[in-house]
């Protein structure tokens, strides 16, 4: 097993891993992160998806019996991914019941409803139902739509995975729709303990798009900031985490369990910054890091662990982001960018998704 992994393990930090497929699951590859590099949950999304099913080979035989059955396009990608899902969980179940909180593995409601209130309870409830499994977590994007569904599957009992997350007044937002879908579930009976949420933030795209702008800018201040606004950003994430799930208002909820903050979209995209960079700037207590297979690997070849390295920089953090503003960029417009770019992007797999499925059905 890495020794980094693990350290990072000891320090906190859950490590998932941002990636799943049949062929994983069949060749023992999952079963392997798991035992080898400290992987203790899963996540997908539509690009991971739609990478996987366009391979082919390994749902060639689902495929030929959905067709024969005379299944819809949308069954048969409701169909292909559950399965996926539903195995990964049956994987990951001693984990989840070792430790209660990981062990978790996540699908994303359709990408095309992340503007639309009551389709995505719709169909958070039908995949909850469908993988029927209790250490799936749905995953509903931090939309401004988003919100009230994440409320209402909460008080239902369904675990719920908030993504797309960039800026810290929606992170707020996000723990408060949690919150309050703990309340309505506690009003109705239901023991809290079994409900279970974090909240992705993402995170290199901050960055991406972030240094675009400083070099726009072009001055030596501005310059200067590349490569750290999206660190700054997730560990103030962490400090309003602390904040809100220290409040009397959550600590008034018997059993129930805080909604974690997790580090998304954490591979390195500027070959110039270091490969492991948004997982050892962002270690602390009690956080998830989900991270793509190549960060797995660099992670356990060199990842240094020194500790938390969030809380003895929350002052640098807000320096950071005074610097960022003091120099002309708008933070705010650049949160709504990213989030409008990511629904775009998701759905834009989505539909390379449904094309895969499509020619497989008629292939």
């Amino acid at each position: 097993m890495s020794q980094n992994l693990k350290d990072l393990s000891a320090a906190g930090v859950s490590v998932w891993l941002d990636d799943l497929s049949r062929g994983a699951i069949k060749s023992g590859a999952l079963q392997k992160n798991i035992d080898e590099m400290s992987v203790v949950g899963v996540t997908t999304n539509p690009t991971i998806f739609a990478a996987a099913l366009a391979k082919g080979a390994d749902y060639a035989e689902q495929m030929h019996a959905l067709a024969a059955a005379g299944a819809s396009l949308d069954d048969a990608v409701v169909a292909a991914t559950t399965d996926d899902v539903r195995e990964a969980c049956d994987i990951l179940r001693p984990v989840y019941d070792a430790t209660g909180k990981d062990g978790r593995v996540s699908i994303e409601v359709d990408p095309r409803l992340a503007r639309e209130t009551e389709p995505s309870i719709e169909q958070a409830r039908m995949l909850w139902k469908t993988v029927d499994r209790p250490n799936v977590l749905i995953k509903i994007p931090a939309t401004l739509e988003g919100l009230p569904a994440i409320t209402q599957v909460i008080s239902e009992g369904i675990s719920v995975n908030v993504t797309l997350i960039f800026s810290l007044d929606r992170y707020r937002a996000v723990a408060d729709a949690y919150i309050a879908g703990l309340e309505k579930a506690h009003a109705a009976g239901l023991d809290l303990s079994t409900i279970h949420s974090v909240a992705s933030f993402f995170v290199s795209r901050i960055d991406t798009e972030v240094d675009k702008r400083l070099e726009a800018i072009g001055t030596d201040e501005a310059l200067a900031l590349r490569g750290k606004v999206a660190v700054a950003n997730a560990r103030l994430a962490y400090e309003a985490y602390l904040e809100i799930f220290s409040s009397e208002r959550f600590k008034a909820l018997p059993g129930a369990n805080a909604q974690r903050v997790l580090w998304a979209s954490t591979g390195v995209k500027n070959p110039a910054y270091p490969d492991t960079l948004y997982v050892a700037e962002l270690v602390a207590d009690n956080v998830v890091n989900t991270m793509p297979g190549a960060t797995v690997a660099a992670c356990a070849d060199h990842l240094v662990v020194t500790g938390d390295t969030i809380m003895p920089n929350l002052d640098n953090a807000r320096q950071v982001m005074a610097d960022l503003e003091r120099v002309g960029v708008d933070f705010d417009d650049v949160t709504t960018q990213l989030e409008n770019e990511a629904v775009d992007k998701f759905e834009v797999s989505w539909n390379e998704l449904l094309d895969s499925v499509s020619n497989a059905l008629k292939a």
